[in-house]
């Protein structure tokens, strides 16, 4: 029967649940400490406490049940009774079936329980170690029924109801209930959910916020400089003042004084507004970072919440395989996120399985193999800066790399070309691909091609990672690694193709300039030496869909020819190296998640907003390391720095030898290829017969002087976006004008010739 209240019904599903946890961990602590008195007493306490609330709320058979398993544990608590392996037995079926009871209690599904039955077996559970005998407990030999005890009871009378209660005062009843206060209250997780994400876009605008005082200092910047030339004009006017004394110049006068008065208070008003907002940003960061701690610890649970769910299950399952299994459980009292520990409880089950099922030995063949007969399987949580790590270790057969290579070629995970050319820790990660088993037959546990596919699946949702490490016949490791807060993240931002991307730094081991030479391409594949091994490098581009082109400033060019930007990635043993165009920050972002539109995309897990206001796309580490495993490199390193030293190319006209051998030695230094051209019309000739970057050219010479050289060009439509730079002894402004009009891009006067400013010139223009 389902109570009727929803409250009472919530209620009593979370406190049910409580006790029957405690209860089960209670009873596998006595299995191996039986004279444990105080885990016993605490046991009875909880046992009492279900019995009460399955009372209170009219829960009958879950309050039958566990009347009957607290007399057992009382009689054993007195000395009456003995727990012996049949007894435990019975007691975790009972309390299996009070949690049958109670589900159905809370969703009305039939719980298919014969109260009766199990009633029976806990009545007579270990009967034959009871030390009183049966028969003195059912009473008198004759059966009679003792009438002393009703004929002791006083008569009560004219309706007045006697108690041996004391009845407490009023003043006092009523002091009971002013002292009466709610210590706590019950807040739905998602509300929570939605607070701290505001909070964390809290953190973001607190960001944001802190770069305004840069703002300020750039207008206070402008202010001094303001002031300043305003101080040099009043000079300038008082010496204007003085030599023509007229009172035409009042009017200027007047401005001047306003124009110092505004000034004076305009940087009062800027600096106080500097100080204002410091002072505001440091209490605003102060508040902001302390509302998001204090929400993100509501929603802190202790790691024993779901660990005290798996020793009943550990030993269970051992038992069906005949193994002995002693679980140990480490870290139950650090606190991580809720979501955490409710995606994280089937993935443990998965690995506690498959640790049994696979990797722990019987009795027998851990006797052959010198090790004692009881296994053990470490579950372990704990949590390092802003990672949380949860570790189930044991200390069964390990890995079997040879078993897991025909098991992938039997089930067509991979060829054997792929499986020849792939390392350990790669054929490890196999055993991670959907549908992966080692096992031919089905049993109760294993070899249906669900499991550790699942596991991966639900780390990386929550977009974390998980590692597995072996040694043969000493056992197996797996570590899966979260980020500790599941609303914000350290990110590494980079941008490739012009688009700000965001990395974990969870993920990042490494950043480094590499250079071309360290680049080795073999069989469409690429490596560089990272730590004495050669770890595979892609361009971040061809991962991402987008094209690998070669920068197209000389600067950049020259920088590409020397170094490249690397990120090396790791997960567990692998690793990978990342190229990117630049790597600009790390900061602290919100982690915005992908629309129902676009449940899944590779390579991305969601997107972000910086505080430049730009929208950034948050990457997958894990499909990116499968990603560059099946990308096809589009241009390597060596292509790219043969694109970069590529020179550009120069057309230089000018009539005079001296002036024409010096600029070609300054452009050639420079990394310019030039031709030149004695005038206009040979360098008309030779543009149509080469391709040239830019020009560069004299405007007084024979034949095609350089404004008519220009005119020309310009009228072909090939050469009408061709940069042309005019260098001339011609300074006037007309001159000048002249420039412009026929189409030079920049014209610049020998008389204050520069090399600096020529070069500059043309890296602008080219």
């Amino acid at each position: 029967m389902m109570i009727e209240d929803e409250e009472l019904r919530n209620l009593y599903k979370e406190a049910s649940a409580d006790h029957i946890q405690k209860i089960e961990a209670g009873l596998l602590h006595l299995e191996k400490n039986p004279l444990d008195q105080s885990k016993m007493e605490q046991l009875l306490r909880e046992t009492h406490s279900l019995k009460g609330d399955s009372r209170m709320l009219g829960v009958k058979d879950a309050e039958t049940l566990t009347h009957q398993i607290e007399d057992i544990l009382g009689a054993v608590k007195r000395g009456e009774r003995v727990l012996t392996p049949p007894v435990f037995e019975c007691l975790y079926q009972g309390v299996d079936a009070i949690r049958k009871i109670a589900h159905e209690a809370v969703t009305g599904q039939p719980s298919g329980i014969s109260v009766f039955h199990v009633l029976a077996q806990l009545m007579a559970a270990d009967s034959d170690d009871a030390l009183p005998d049966v028969q003195e407990t059912i009473g008198e030999p004759n059966g009679t029924i003792s009438t002393q005890t009703i004929a002791e009871q006083p008569i009560v009378g004219n309706g007045a109801v006697q108690t041996s209660e004391p009845i407490l005062p009023a003043a006092e009843v009523l002091a009971q209930v002013s002292d009466y206060q709610i210590d706590t209250i019950r807040v739905e997780s998602h509300k929570l959910d939605k607070l701290l994400t505001q909070a964390s876009e809290l953190a973001v605008t607190k960001g944001q916020i802190g770069d305004r005082p840069t703002d300020i200092d750039q207008i206070i910047a402008l202010w001094e400089e303001w002031s300043r030339e305003a101080f040099v004009s009043r000079l300038t006017f008082d010496e204007l003042e003085r030599r023509w004394q007229t009172t035409e110049l009042q009017p200027l006068q007047n401005f001047y004084n306003l124009v110092e008065t505004r000034l004076e208070q305009l940087g009062f008003l800027l600096n106080r507004l500097r100080t204002t907002t410091f002072e505001d940003n440091a209490k605003l960061e102060t508040v902001a970072n302390e509302l998001e701690s204090g929400i993100h610890s509501l929603r802190l649970l202790p790691f024993s919440t779901i660990f005290n769910l798996f020793p009943r299950t550990v030993r269970d399952l051992a038992k069906q395989q005949g193994k002995e299994v002693n679980l140990q459980v480490e870290g139950g009292d650090t606190s991580v996120d809720k979501r955490i520990l409710e995606e994280m409880k089937d993935p443990l089950l998965h690995l506690l399985r498959n640790a049994i099922d696979h990797g722990i030995e019987t009795p027998q063949e851990r006797h052959s193999l010198g090790k004692p007969p009881i296994a053990t399987i470490c579950l372990r949580g704990y949590q390092i800066g802003s990672t949380v790590s949860i570790e189930v270790i044991d200390d069964g057969r390990g890995l079997d790399v040879e078993a897991i290579q025909r098991s992938a070629l039997r089930r067509g995970v991979c060829s054997e070309e792929e499986l020849a050319k792939m390392s350990t820790a790669e054929i490890q990660s196999l055993i991670f691909a959907p549908g992966f088993s080692t096992r031919t037959a089905v049993t109760e546990i294993s070899g249906r091609g669900v499991g550790l596919d699942v596991v991966r699946a639900n780390v990386e949702r929550l977009k974390g990672s998980i590692q597995v490490e072996f040694s043969p016949n000493k056992g197996c490791l797996f570590r899966i690694t979260l980020n500790s807060s599941l609303a914000t993240t350290d990110a590494l931002i980079v941008r490739v193709s012009e688009h700000p991307y965001a990395l974990p730094v969870g993920f990042v081991e490494s950043m480094q300039l590499v250079s071309p030479q360290e680049v080795f391409a073999s069989e469409g594949s690429q490596t560089i030496p990272f730590q004495g091994e050669s770890i595979s490098v892609a361009w971040l581009a061809d991962l991402l869909g987008l094209p690998v082109k070669a920068p197209t400033s000389t600067k950049a060019l020259h920088a590409a020819s020397k170094t490249i930007p690397c990120i090396i990635l790791r997960i567990g043993s692998e690793r990978l190296a990342l190229l990117v165009d630049t790597i600009l920050e790390q900061q602290n972002i919100v982690l915005k998640p992908q629309s129902q539109l676009l449940k899944r995309v590779r390579n991305i897990s969601g997107a972000t907003i910086l505080g430049t206001g730009e929208v950034c796309m948050v990457l997958n580490p894990t499909d990116l390391f499968k990603s560059a495993k099946r990308a096809v490199v589009s241009v390597t390193v060596k292509e790219l720095t043969e694109q970069a030293q590529v020179k550009q190319k120069i057309l230089l006209v000018e009539d005079s030898i001296p002036i024409r051998t010096q600029m070609k030695r300054i452009l050639e230094s420079a990394g310019y290829e030039v031709t030149a051209a004695v005038d206009g019309e040979d360098g008309f000739n030779k543009l149509r017969a080469d391709t040239f970057n830019a020009v560069v050219s004299d405007v007084q010479m024979p034949n095609l002087d350089g404004l008519g050289f220009t005119a020309k060009l310009r009228q072909q439509e090939e050469y009408k976006d061709l940069p042309v730079i005019l260098v001339t002894t011609l300074a006037s402004e007309e001159d000048k004008r002249q420039g412009a009009e026929v189409g030079a891009n920049a014209y610049i006067t020998k008389g204050d010739f520069e090399q600096g400013v020529l070069l500059e010139t043309l890296r602008r223009l080219i």
